[in-house]
């Protein structure tokens, strides 16, 4: 008698037992010998399971929109990762002149480099 409701003696005993709460090891093992599913309670489910483009799949519309939202994301940071850092690199690629505008934009980046360094370090104070 380790549970604290068969102590009092207020209402019915029977009311209070738990065991039809617990999980029952009897069943689980039958369920084991069986090879049926369920059998482990700490079952985890197959990694990639869910196909956000199956319109049979039961996952509700919500984590369908927060999952195409992240993918959507993640292909935008593709694409910026992709993004030319020195003008003149296209055309030098394939072979080409850079046009004056590429010169021009290659100019004012080398300045601008130029200008931070001279300036130094942010160290987090305004000046």
């Amino acid at each position: 008698m380790s549970s604290g409701a068969m102590q009092s003696n207020a209402g019915n005993p029977q009311i209070y037992e738990d065991g039809d709460q617990r999980n029952n090891a009897k069943h689980a093992n039958q369920l084991r010998e069986a090879g049926m599913p369920g059998a482990n309670i700490n079952e985890q489910g197959q990694r990639n399971a869910h196909n956000i483009f199956d319109p049979k799949d039961d996952r509700n519309l919500n984590v369908r929109m927060k999952q195409e939202m992240k993918m959507e994301r993640q292909a935008e940071r593709e694409e910026r990762a992709k993004t030319v850092d020195d003008p003149l690199e296209p055309a030098q690629r394939h072979g080409h002149q850079p046009s004056r505008g590429a010169q021009i934009d290659a100019e004012l980046q080398q300045e601008d480099e130029e200008n931070v360094r001279k300036k130094g370090p942010y160290n987090g104070t305004s000046h």
